[in-house]
């Protein structure tokens, strides 16, 4: 697979995004949505952030207080045992999970989608008690003049994925909760199918531990019904625990082609590809038995989350995809592949 790197790579860090309060540090700048506004490239980036570490016996997160309405902070011990740091992102205390940053969406442009500025303040943050523990992990499908944006929103009563609208990239309208816990990875086909709207989502089943990729149909973006299993898990191969859309689909002659990550038992995640009929996009025509795009230079490798690639948006210009990405959850960065070797190695 013919992947090029930018040289620029990372393209945003946590460097470019200044703390929302006072008192936090940036420690994540990733998982980019992308779209074409007028003549820039503009990205939707999660942003993740925590107070300010002052004790290295001590965690110190935040999270929204919906009933005070302003975020406040919590500590936990490190040597205290009931409290779980095995996993970097997430503090397990009591059968009760915390997360060790919030996030929220802000808006970065670039006239060559290279060199980005990214604006001061958040675009979409924590605002109710569905989104008390942040907003995570934006995609962007345009339809007609109207720039949707479907995105997690994670609290203590589940993860769940919410809609929100905008034309200009500088308001934003929320039209509320799509699915409920536990779904995410939701992204929306750019035009309708047969008259009806189409979106990727994977729930997660804490009986059969299942995270497979379904697809659901609309009237009207809103509600959404006709849940069909898409595809699901393969042993032993680099998606064999858990998978879920990456970008919203694009259309090329062959069908829709979506971008989808997965990961393995070690947690690594991969980039893959599967293409969807185009008349029926609930039937899968063909699917990548290899990555597409794997963790390979050393800011994938290597971050607070390492060997992970994940995108959540990408452009397809001149038979290429342009695919942002976070970088083991840690930095945004930019690659371009063929469109014809990602459908090469599709159809093999």
């Amino acid at each position: 697979m013919a992947v090029v790197r930018a040289p620029a790579n990372p393209i945003l860090t946590p460097q470019d995004a200044a703390p929302s309060p006072d008192g936090f540090e940036v420690i994540g700048v990733f998982n980019p949505a992308v779209a074409r506004y007028r003549d820039e490239v503009v990205l939707l980036v999660r942003v993740a952030e925590r107070p300010i570490q002052t004790d290295p016996e001590v965690v110190q997160t935040a999270f929204l207080d919906p009933v005070r309405g302003r975020i406040v902070t919590m500590a936990f011990a490190r040597s205290d045992p009931a409290n779980d740091f095995s996993d970097p992102r997430l503090i397990v205390r009591q059968g009760r999970t915390y997360l060790t940053s919030i996030s929220h969406l802000r808006v970065a442009r670039s006239r060559d989608g290279i060199h980005f500025t990214v604006d001061a303040r958040p675009a979409l943050a924590a605002a109710d008690t569905c989104e008390s523990f942040g907003v995570e992990d934006p995609r962007i499908t345009r339809i007609g003049e109207t720039f949707y944006i479907s995105y997690v929103a994670v609290s203590p009563v589940g993860v769940t994925t919410a809609l929100a609208s905008t034309a200009d990239f500088v308001t934003f309208e929320r039209r509320g909760i799509l699915f409920g816990p536990e779904n995410k990875d939701v992204v929306l086909f750019p035009e309708a199918v047969g008259g009806r709207h189409y979106a990727l989502h994977r729930p997660h089943s804490p009986l059969c531990h299942t995270n497979d990729m379904w697809i659901a149909e609309s009237p009207d973006l809103l509600c959404w019904g006709r849940h069909r299993h898409l595809m699901g898990l393969r042993d032993g191969f680099w998606d064999e625990t858990r998978i879920g859309a990456g970008a919203p689909p694009v259309r090329v002659d062959e069908g829709w082609l979506e971008v989808y990550h997965g990961a393995d038992r070690n947690h690594r995640y991969c980039l893959g590809a599967v293409l969807l009929d185009a008349r029926e996009p609930w039937k899968v025509r063909a699917r990548s038995a290899r990555p597409i795009f794997e963790p390979q230079a050393e800011y994938e490798r290597a971050g607070f989350f390492g060997q992970v690639v994940f995108t959540c948006g990408l452009l397809l210009e001149r038979r290429t995809l342009k695919v942002y990405y976070g970088a083991a959850d840690t930095t945004v960065c930019y690659a371009e592949i063929p469109l014809d070797d990602v459908l090469a190695s599709v159809r093999s």
